[in-house]
């Protein structure tokens, strides 16, 4: 339930019922009109550009319609008890006790739904899908985090979701993964040195993987690679996504779907595609001009068979085939995207690392082309992470083994604070994550000071031994907040306009900024209590306002939603 929305549909309905006093003649205008959060200073509730949007609509003065509209409002909305008219014509609006008392009573009665609005999309999210050649480093860790977020939280707005991993088990770095077990293999049975080679994977957990295989297998047959490649390619490939999907549920993530580009290939799904585009007339054999900016000393012109992305927005036109006709990354990736768009999701979310940020624009062409111009494919690009600890930056290469991987991270700080610092900032921005920073017990730690503030509630219920069901009914509470209950309600009811804003703008580090801004208030007025009597919670062993527990009862309500959107545990006591 969005209060902002409810008020803003009374307003409305009010200016229309008056329209012909207001000589306001196209209702279209109103659409325009906004509900929001004041400024603090202001000391009110909502704050609406009414008559900034009704004046220019009708050439009047904003203050001097204002002072006829407020008259109004307060007339016929009962809900409203004073308002204020603020700079060039906004209207500052403070709500009647019945108005706070129906709230609250609101959002007890749908505890577990509050803040959600409600949608109903079909969503489809395909995050991580990370080569499945070792475990996940912490490169692959925002990405996996946002995209479990994300999806956490439009199911929470009432959408229904499918978390999707594509695994990339087809093409030469499966080959060289492949290759990289088998010379681990001789060197275990044999003795052999594992070769210099910058396309073989040398980390510690090939050594592991090929343990296993040589366990289940001690009689295999190393002497030629060939005859044994597609079996080292299952095995390995196997206890490679074992890895990844241990990684994956330590980090509290799991998905719906793993869809496998082996399986692609095989279902021959890149022809099935390329004939439907062709029956579009978007795929045509030409030559491509060489890569802009980059040696083309060894580039050879070459027929081939071409995508028509530049029609559908892209830089270019995409190639399907490589110098020796077999199909591109891109290829096997548009008929990956067929398949998503066959299944009927009313959005595709990709979420994408940094370097795959080009990407974007031949793989939205791709769907746009292949949805007839719906525009459902949205990407969302998680920028790198730096590691810091001790003041110095850890690095890490997938390549030669010694990267930092989510377990080696998750060992150090544990899954909370891994989840909810990798939301501190907005996914388009690089991220500092700081291991010494989330170990500390103090306001700089966000995580711990969320879980405090819930522990310290639940302290409260613990001291003076009582259920929360047990406090008055709201309609008989006495209605009288003090400065720091007030600002408490007025953050509380910030809490489904972060949900829908988060949800519409695919933004998710909304709620953890939301959060520490409502435990800040909340932390504050305990600090209060203990420097002045006047605002202690408790007095001789007995609540001294069941106001105030009410209200810590809904901070609790919005704690739950939102740490379980974030999937960050709330512990009773710390």
């Amino acid at each position: 339930m969005n209060f902002f929305n409810i008020y803003l549909d009374k307003i409305k309905k009010t200016v229309i019922k008056n329209k012909k006093k207001l000589d306001i003649k196209d209702n279209q205008t109103l659409n325009k009109i906004t509900v929001e959060v004041p400024p603090e200073k202001f000391n009110c509730d909502f704050s609406t550009n009414l008559c900034l949007i009704l004046g220019k609509s009708i050439n009047q003065n904003p203050r001097i319609l204002a002072d006829k509209i407020k008259d109004i409002l307060i007339d016929e909305i009962n809900h409203f008890s004073s308002i204020e008219i603020a700079g060039p014509g906004f209207l500052n609006i403070k709500l009647s006790t019945d108005a706070w008392l129906y709230i609250i009573n609101n959002i007890e009665k749908n505890k577990k739904t509050f803040g959600s609005n409600k949608n109903n999309n079909k969503y489809n999210i395909e995050f991580v899908s990370a080569n499945p050649t070792g475990p996940l480093h912490i490169g692959h860790c925002r990405g996996a985090i946002f995209g479990d977020v994300l999806s956490n939280l439009l199911k929470f707005n009432g959408n229904k979701v499918i978390k999707e991993f594509y695994v990339n088990d087809y093409g030469k770095q499966i080959e060289d993964f492949s290759k990289s077990i088998y010379f681990r293999l001789k060197e275990i049975k044999f003795k052999t040195n594992f070769p210099n080679d910058d396309n073989l994977y040398p980390g510690e957990y090939i050594i592991e993987i090929s343990k296993k295989i040589l366990k289940s297998q001690p009689n295999i047959n190393l002497q030629d690679f060939e005859k044994i490649k597609q079996n080292l390619k299952k095995q390995g490939l196997k206890y490679s996504m074992d890895l990844i999907k241990s990684d994956l549920k330590d980090l509290g993530i799991s998905h719906d779907i793993f869809f496998s580009e082996t399986n692609l290939v095989k279902q021959k799904s890149v022809e099935k595609v390329i004939k439907v585009l062709k029956k579009k007339n978007l795929i045509q054999d030409g030559y491509l001009q060489p890569p802009k900016g980059e040696d083309n000393t060894n580039w050879k012109k070459v027929k081939r068979l071409i995508f028509k992305s530049s029609l559908y927005g892209d830089d270019s036109d995409r190639a399907l085939t490589k110098n020796d006709n077999t199909w591109t990354y891109f290829a096997n990736d548009l008929a990956y995207h067929s398949n998503k768009v066959s299944r009927k999701y009313d959005f595709l979310i990709n979420i994408l690392g940094a370097d795959h940020a080009g990407y974007i624009k031949r793989i939205t062409a791709a769907v746009n082309a292949l949805s007839r111009n719906k525009n459902i494919l949205i990407c969302k690009v998680c920028q790198l992470v730096k590691l810091i600890k001790d003041g110095q930056p850890y690095k890490m290469s997938k390549r030669k083994g010694d990267f930092i991987t989510i377990k080696d991270v998750l060992n150090e700080v544990g899954k909370d604070s891994l989840r909810f610092m990798m939301l501190s900032r907005g996914n388009d921005v690089e991220l500092d994550f700081d291991f010494n920073k989330v170990l500390e017990k103090n306001k700089e730690n966000p995580v711990f000071y969320v879980q405090y503030c819930y522990a310290r509630i639940n302290s409260l219920y613990t001291s003076l031994n009582i259920k929360t069901n047990k406090i008055k009914n709201t309609y008989k509470l006495n209605f009288a907040p003090n400065v720091y209950e007030y600002r408490l309600l007025r953050k509380i009811i910030e809490w489904p306009k972060v949900i829908d804003l988060s949800s519409k703008k695919l933004e998710p580090h909304r709620i953890p900024f939301y959060l520490y801004e409502l435990v800040t208030i909340f932390h504050s007025y305990w600090s209060k209590g203990n420097e002045d009597p006047k605002f202690k919670f408790i007095l001789n062993g007995k609540i001294k306002n069941e106001l105030s527990f009410k209200i810590f009862q809904l901070v609790t309500i919005i704690l739950i939603n939102a740490m379980s959107i974030l999937g960050v545990s709330l512990p009773k006591k710390m």
